[in-house]
């Protein structure tokens, strides 16, 4: 299996046109359908339903370019890191967030390295920390960030200096607005929306047992998305604090839980990992920043 066929059958996937698919990679049409027939051939499966002037995956296709854009990445990053090595004003690092604004802290890190730098690229996905997790698994990210403790048999970290305050994002003209503080029996009945990773180990933390009487009627993994579904009044959102605009324009406000929740944040990578030269000095300058 080449890299190239597998860029080729990503750009077919992406335009669901052989001839189109061709002209964007300048090879002949008749090579295109060769390398890809050829492919199918390898993998023993059909990759494509053919249509009159169109194609669509298959479903084995479909696995298939989950993984071709894994490998894809993989192939890219690797390359990016051996350019680098001869080149130590820069390179690409690539980072994995939670959200919090505690990223405010690697933002500065990262505005100070430029300055010595200048060549150093920086590439950040965002996901929940499971996401992000699987990703540094894959290899595709050097760092991640993350808003639970790591499993220290496989993640060195570093602890961000702040932590995370949690509360309820609501409607200003909310009855509940006109509370400082939200407590457990405010909660009740109301329909909540919270990220899955937030359920399962931070509210069941504040509340115990009590966690399963609440109305969980959705769930996220991007707070600004949460808090159009709130605008809309379709319910409550249970995040951190600062992840959402609720300033004077803001139909939205936040109040804090009382007692306090609070979650810690990590800068974790793999044990034994080998950095590209310059993530390593990224991990150093990090290093000597939460000092």
């Amino acid at each position: 299996m080449e890299v190239r066929v597998l860029r080729y059958f990503l750009e077919i996937a992406r335009v669901g046109n052989m001839s189109r698919a061709a002209e964007t990679l300048h090879v002949s049409q008749p090579t295109l359908s060769k390398q890809i027939k050829e492919l199918e051939q390898e993998l023993g499966k059909k990759l494509f339903h053919r249509g009159s002037t169109s194609l669509s995956l298959t479903e084995e296709g479909m696995l298939l370019r989950k993984r071709a854009e894994d490998i894809l990445d993989m192939v890219d990053k690797t390359t990016e890191e051996f350019r680098a090595l001869d080149e130590i004003t820069g390179g690409d690092v690539y980072i994995g967030c939670a959200e919090s604004h505690q990223i405010k802290y690697l933002a500065h890190i990262i505005r100070l390295f430029q300055e010595s730098y200048p060549l150093f690229h920086y590439h950040l996905t965002s996901g929940n920390t499971e996401q992000v997790i699987e990703r540094l698994d894959r290899g595709l990210i050097d760092f991640a960030v993350i808003v639970e403790p790591p499993n220290l048999t496989k993640y060195n970290y570093l602890e961000i200096p702040e932590t995370n305050a949690w509360g309820l994002v609501m409607r200003k003209d909310d009855p509940l607005s006109k509370k400082e503080s939200i407590y457990f029996e405010d909660l009740t009945g109301l329909p909540l929306i919270c990220s899955k990773q937030g359920i399962k180990f931070d509210i069941a933390r504040w509340c115990g047992e009590k966690a399963d009487m609440l109305n969980i009627s959705g769930t996220v993994n991007l707070a600004y998305n949460g808090s159009v579904f709130v605008k809309e009044g379709l319910g409550y959102m249970l995040t951190f604090d600062q992840l959402i605009d609720t300033g004077a324009d803001s139909p939205l406000c936040f109040r804090p839980l009382e007692p306090p929740l609070e979650t810690k944040m990590f800068v974790i990578w793999k044990k034994y990992q080998v950095f590209s030269p310059i993530a390593g000095l990224l991990l150093d300058k990090i290093k000597s920043s939460f000092k």
